[in-house]
């Protein structure tokens, strides 16, 4: 399986202009004729397109120089030389390019299909039949095509999703994507199970569709880059909504809720200001009056108790992912 990448750095460059040419007319009986040398072709562009059909930008390898194809020189009897072919890097929708040097963000490819011009070929040169003038009726130079500058830029990807589970380690929430979407993630039970973001698109009788993001696993310090850390709160920034999944047979539930809202909100602010709720997973390793003490730990009331790997309260939970798309 290829590895999961979210963030390189890329070397572009569009094509240079092709060369004019130097050519003088030939004919059965003529001599010397006149200058006919043709134009040089235009360097190909550099495009950065959003592909639906990529997920992440594995494809893309680090440093590599992507380069269009250089215009063609120009020739006699007045023919233009070819235009350079453009290169179009594709990247999955979601993914920020920035200048490597600055910092500056460019573009946000948010929308399938969205095309940025990164960079342009260079024009190409004249050939020597332009500089024919009354004054001057043979000479005998062309110009250089224009050449371009090679740039380095940073691909960033950050998931697009309606709804995003955040929860620390192994507390359920692949489980939960597998069990509410079509999503088939790998699932086993030990320490950080999620090393990849997963997508899973959940399909209402309504007709609605909105896609559930699994953010792996979750650590005191995730903010600063302790474990996954960085890596993957990027990618929770998009999201309308959030599920917090909580292990309801943790030690502190409270305190490991309250430590998931601090990591966010050390990330970004504006993520603890998301509409959402708060998942008690597990439910089906305890009985039924444990699971009311300990639903009674936490001080809120948009909690719902379940067990996504037995379908307790998935029904009711669709209904409130519903509610908060609204």
């Amino acid at each position: 399986m290829p590895k999961f990448t979210d963030s390189t750095d890329i070397r572009i460059k569009a094509g240079n202009g092709g060369r004019g040419a130097v050519s003088f007319h030939r004919e059965k009986f003529i001599a010397w004729g006149g200058p006919d040398g043709g134009d040089g072709g235009k360097g190909g562009d550099v495009y950065i397109e959003a592909d639906p059909r990529l997920h992440n930008l594995s494809h893309l390898f680090k440093d590599r120089l992507y380069r269009a194809e250089n215009g063609h020189a120009g020739m006699g009897n007045n023919r233009h030389g070819k235009n350079g072919a453009d290169l179009t890097v594709g990247v999955p929708p979601g993914t920020q390019v920035l200048d490597c040097n600055t910092g500056e963000i460019i573009a946000d490819m948010v929308q399938q299909g969205a095309r940025l011009l990164i960079a342009e070929g260079g024009i190409g040169g004249k050939g020597n039949a332009f500089f024919k003038s009354a004054t001057h009726q043979t000479p005998r130079f062309a110009q250089t095509g224009i050449p371009t500058e090679e740039r380095k830029i940073t691909l960033n990807l950050k998931l697009i999703a309606d709804i995003g589970l955040v929860g620390l380690p192994n507390a359920g929430k692949s489980t939960l994507l597998a069990a509410i979407t079509n999503a088939r993630p790998k699932i086993a039970d030990y320490p950080f199970t999620t090393l990849i973001p997963n997508l899973g698109v959940i399909e209402r009788s309504d007709g609605s569709v909105y896609k559930i993001a699994d953010i792996p696993g979750i650590i005191e310090g995730a903010h600063r880059g302790q474990g996954l850390g960085l890596s993957f709160l990027q990618h929770i920034e998009r999201v309308r909504a959030i599920l917090f999944i909580l292990d309801i047979t943790g030690d502190d539930l409270e305190y490991t809720l309250n430590l998931l809202r601090s990591e966010l909100d050390s990330y970004n602010t504006e993520l603890t200001s998301k509409p959402s709720h708060i998942l008690l997973n597990k439910i089906d390793l305890l009985g039924e009056e444990e699971v009311w003490e300990r639903r009674k730990l936490l001080a809120e009331e948009n909690v719902l108790p379940i067990s996504a790997a037995r379908g307790d309260n998935i029904l009711e939970l669709l209904e409130i992912l519903d509610s908060l798309m609204e």
